[in-house]
């Protein structure tokens, strides 16, 4: 046969088998023709449905890229002799806005910019009555990016917040989202469900349009990894005006007020680890007030040695107990609620150096009030505590 008239042929009879299928439906009984029309449109319905879904995924990471984009070549990580945090460029020039506590002993600091190139800054004002803010300027730096400074009272509970900085001081560049859980307007504060880990704070809160809402500045934990558990915290751009004002006048102080000089050693009672030490506390109206959360808490210092184990409890009938333990150089080591028990908290450490510690006895919930039993441990760094043995 010939191979031309054989495609001719086959084609025809394609042709008929689509005409009789056409119409093959006419023959079906009504039934059937309303089952098989009712398949067509669930189908239709369908395809409509995933059509939209993937409509809203493709807004919402747009939404996202755009502001990492906006926002993050203007996202700066920042190292200190101590410490480690995240700041936002704000003017071409190199001023830089982070937290006080970063950036705390002042003087120089040096800057790595989103590209990787390190250079230096000079700080230049702190935040005045324990406001956790500071400005840098960078050193020799012109045509810089930026972030720009939201309006005003525009923050909203429900609204897109997003978070760029340097967790744990190895992550540049980091973007998390999430929104705006809830606004404490009297203490200036903005709680986000957006990761926020130690390296963050300093760092920018951000709204959709990668403008600057708040400054990155603590976290709230259960447990004694300090990791986010979805509360943090953010000063709110609200009280921010003010502050680059009186830099820019000269105004701000050149010495910070640290956050941690609530937690000043001369006003601890002092602890003596001499084997086993116990202590009788009661927290409420007379104790101290922690801002993250308005809970009260007692403030006890001790000094401790390099590799000495301590095993730190509180436990309480009337209150959910609270650890956290400060390092000598203020910076946070352990916290824990529930370790010790039922409510009770529990923090087992081998302590990293010398030093003076400081320990809060605090309550998990704020205006809790009632009395406790502290309870510390210490153990020669040679002998294994009965409660690590395997």
């Amino acid at each position: 046969m010939n191979p031309k008239l054989l495609q001719t042929v086959t084609s025809a009879i394609f042709a008929m088998g689509l005409a009789v299928g056409a119409n093959f439906t006419n023959f079906l009984p009504a039934n059937a023709k309303t089952q098989k029309l009712s398949l067509y449109n669930r189908t239709q319905n369908l395809k409509q449905n995933q059509k939209e879904t993937l409509l809203a995924i493709s807004f919402e990471e747009k939404t996202n890229i755009r502001v990492y984009e906006l926002a993050s070549q203007a996202v700066v990580s920042i190292d200190t002799d101590k410490t480690n945090g995240s700041g936002t460029i704000i003017t071409p020039d190199g001023m830089v806005l982070t937290n006080a506590h970063v950036v705390s002993q002042g003087g120089v600091v040096t800057v790595t910019l989103a590209d990787g190139k390190k250079v230096e800054a000079d700080v230049i004002g702190f935040g005045e009555k324990g406001l956790d803010l500071a400005v840098l300027k960078i050193r020799g730096e012109r045509n810089l990016p930026t972030v720009k400074i939201a309006s005003p009272n525009s923050i909203k509970v429900g609204q897109r917040a997003f978070a760029i900085g340097n967790p744990f001081g190895r992550f540049q560049g980091t973007l998390t989202v999430g929104i705006v859980s809830r606004i404490d307007k009297e203490r200036g504060l903005i709680q986000t469900d957006a990761a926020i880990n130690p390296g963050n704070s300093g760092g920018p809160l951000l709204n959709s349009y990668g403008q600057l809402i708040g400054v990155n500045t603590a976290i709230f934990t259960r447990g004694q990894l300090g990791g986010n558990i979805g509360i943090g915290f953010a000063i709110s751009i609200d009280s921010v005006p003010d502050f680059l004002q009186a830099v820019e006048e000269g105004r701000a102080p050149l010495v910070a007020q640290q956050p941690s000089t609530m937690f000043d050693e001369q006003q601890a009672e002092k602890l003596n680890l001499n084997g086993l030490v116990e202590v009788d506390g009661n927290l409420g109206t007379e104790s101290k007030v922690l801002p993250v959360d308005n809970s009260y808490y007692d403030l006890y210092a001790f000094e401790g040695k390099a590799g000495q184990k301590l095993s730190i409890d509180m436990s309480s009938k009337q209150i959910d107990p609270y650890l956290i333990l400060l390092s000598s150089n203020g910076q946070e080591l352990a916290q824990d609620d529930d370790s010790g028990g039922e409510k009770n908290a529990r923090i087992v450490i081998t302590l990293p150096e010398n030093g003076t510690y400081k320990l809060l006895a605090n309550s998990y919930e704020a205006g809790e009030s009632g009395d406790y039993k502290l309870k510390i441990e210490a153990f020669p760094s040679s002998i294994r505590p009965f409660f690590e043995r395997n």
